[in-house]
């Protein structure tokens, strides 16, 4: 198939292109320049089977308002530019594949997980900003034509960035331990399960609406800083406590301390296995 991959010069788009080329597909990819006011985005999107969206600031910075701002517009502008390509389109793409976050949904703990069944837009809660900007992308990608397939990604995992860059260089130097107390829940993905859940959407076009892409094991952030300073053979003592966080991430230290349990209930029901669906395993493959 012809895929387009929007926002793909990022850490998923960067392992997921290779990944479906792999597979015989023709893959190519847009970052930002997709959306410049002089970019003919339309005429890329021409004769695509597949458009693949994942647009979006990295979460995982420091925030401020002019930084919210931005994290609202990379996603919800950026799909209203993309709505009125695809309405340009003479031979518009077949399927859609949208990006979104499991921060989505409102705090879970570790025993009452959350899935596919729960509504996240039941609950408005305008002090939750991640849900609400889960909410606002999800509205924006709906008033796509074809109604795109909605991949609510957890914490993904894999080598050369993503979540892990930041953290084995501190667990490196022995820095590893409890953030904000260790008790939220951790909902992760190994990036190949990422992508062979996007190839497994792609193989079935008969699944659509909204999956969540994690593994189906969360874990407490303790319980995984634990299995990675194991993993790396380093101690695993040193707190970081709620205050310092919030020093070096401002409101933004709430994506370290938001607790999240989530399952990929329809993922699993659609017939897709998880090849890394235990923690120590995952990192064991990564680290290697």
């Amino acid at each position: 198939m012809n895929i387009l991959i929007l926002g793909g010069t990022g850490f998923v788009g960067h392992y997921l292109q290779p990944f479906l080329a792999k597979q015989g597909h023709h893959v190519s990819v847009l970052g930002r320049m997709a959306f410049a006011d002089h970019f003919d985005l339309t005429q890329r999107l021409n004769d695509q089977d597949i458009v693949i969206s994942l647009t979006g600031e990295n979460i995982g910075k420091r925030w401020c308002d002019t930084y919210k701002k931005a994290l609202v517009s990379s996603r919800v502008e950026t799909s209203e530019k993309l709505k009125c390509a695809l309405e340009a389109c003479s031979n518009p793409p077949k399927r859609i594949i949208a990006a979104s976050a499991i921060g989505i949904y409102p705090e879970s703990d570790c025993q009452h997980p959350l899935d596919e069944s729960f509504d996240p837009f039941s609950v408005q809660d305008d002090s939750n900003f991640l849900a609400s900007l889960g909410q606002a992308w999800e509205q924006a990608n709906a008033k796509l034509t074809p109604q795109p397939v909605t991949l609510r990604f957890g914490v993904v995992l894999g080598k050369n960035g993503g979540a892990l860059a930041k953290m084995v260089p501190p667990f490196k130097l022995g820095l590893g331990g409890p953030v904000a107390g260790g008790k939220q829940c951790f909902s992760w993905v190994h990036i190949h399960d990422l992508a062979r859940a996007v190839a497994h959407i792609i193989e079935h076009p008969e699944l659509g609406g909204a999956f969540n892409v994690c593994a189906p094991t969360p874990l407490s952030n303790d319980a995984f800083g634990k299995t990675l300073a194991t993993q790396l053979r380093r101690p695993y003592f040193i707190p970081l406590p709620l205050w310092q966080l919030k020093l070096m991430f401002g409101e933004g230290a709430k994506v370290l301390t938001y607790s999240s349990a989530i399952l990929p209930t329809r993922l699993l029901e659609s017939g897709f296995k998880f090849e890394f669906s235990n923690a120590k395993v995952a990192l064991q493959d990564i680290l290697k």
